[in-house]
């Protein structure tokens, strides 16, 4: 079985003059923490991180790497600015030893992803919102739009 985890980043300022390098409020650092230390309940250790290089995504994986075991990470600039292709590609190409996966990324790419994965509405996550889907597949080449089960939101 492979598990995936998708979070939207933390609730960000508007202060930093480009989008890119906008940074988490308190407000969400604090958020994110809750949300990590429910993900450790799930999955005390995940294999592979995918995280967008934006600022307040890298802070939110930051975050959640003080409360789970990450054993791999890897900034993937689509995630920021690509489209539901670019997810699929990544989740295909990730090598098949890593069971648990997590993509830190931005909305409306992120939860129209989760949507279209496990077959089901759009739930627009808010920030530091995270989406647990399992597939009950052995491969990430496997794994279709529809083809996951929405086991949890998380908020």
């Amino acid at each position: 079985m492979k598990r995936l985890f998708l979070l939207r980043h933390g609730e960000a300022s508007f202060s930093a003059d480009l989008d890119f390098d906008r940074t988490l409020t308190p407000k969400g650092k604090g958020k994110v923490s809750h949300v990590a230390a429910r993900l450790n309940e799930l999955a005390p250790e995940i294999g592979k991180v995918y995280c967008s290089p934006a600022q307040r995504t890298k802070e939110t994986a930051n975050i959640v790497a003080e409360r789970v075991l990450i054993k791999n990470q890897e900034y993937v600039r689509s995630i920021y600015d690509g489209d539901l292709q670019d997810l699929m590609d990544i989740l295909e190409n990730t090598p098949q030893d890593f069971n648990e996966v997590l993509i830190v990324g931005h909305n409306p790419l992120i939860s129209l992803f989760a949507a279209n994965l496990s077959d089901g509405e759009y739930l627009n996550m808010q920030p530091g919102d995270l989406i647990y889907i399992e597939f009950p597949l052995d491969s990430w080449k496997l794994i279709t739009f529809g083809s996951g089960v929405l086991c949890e939101v998380i908020s």
